[in-house]
């Protein structure tokens, strides 16, 4: 985690929409309260394949497909995570799911 974010800004922001257990909105200082849900509703199988990435000086887009086992069953979804850049760094980053309904069910708690 500490390599990732050396690559954002101090200022830098991150928003998960939706209702499911890894949504929010979270800066540098607490992007850990992102990851460490992740971690745990997954039991460290996560999985995060890189598609495609786009982007030049300001903004960045990165089509990635996820995935992970919860309790013997595989869920998985696509998404794309949009960012904004400055200086180099990563300044604003927005997951937006290719259906919410699928990223939902994939993080639901049932």
């Amino acid at each position: 985690m500490a390599g990732f974010l050396a690559g954002c800004t101090e200022d830098s922001t991150f928003t998960v929409p939706g209702n499911a257990v890894v949504s929010g909105n979270f800066t540098k200082a607490t992007f850990l309260q992102l990851v460490t849900p992740v971690m745990e509703h997954s039991g460290g199988t996560f999985r995060e394949d890189l598609l495609d990435v786009f982007a030049n000086d300001e903004h960045g887009l990165l089509l990635l497909h996820h995935s992970f086992t919860k309790g013997g069953v595989l869920r998985e979804y696509r998404t794309a995570h949009i960012v904004e850049l400055r200086d180099g760094l990563i300044a604003k980053w927005t997951e937006h799911p290719g259906s919410m309904q699928e990223f939902e069910n994939a993080w639901s708690t049932v």
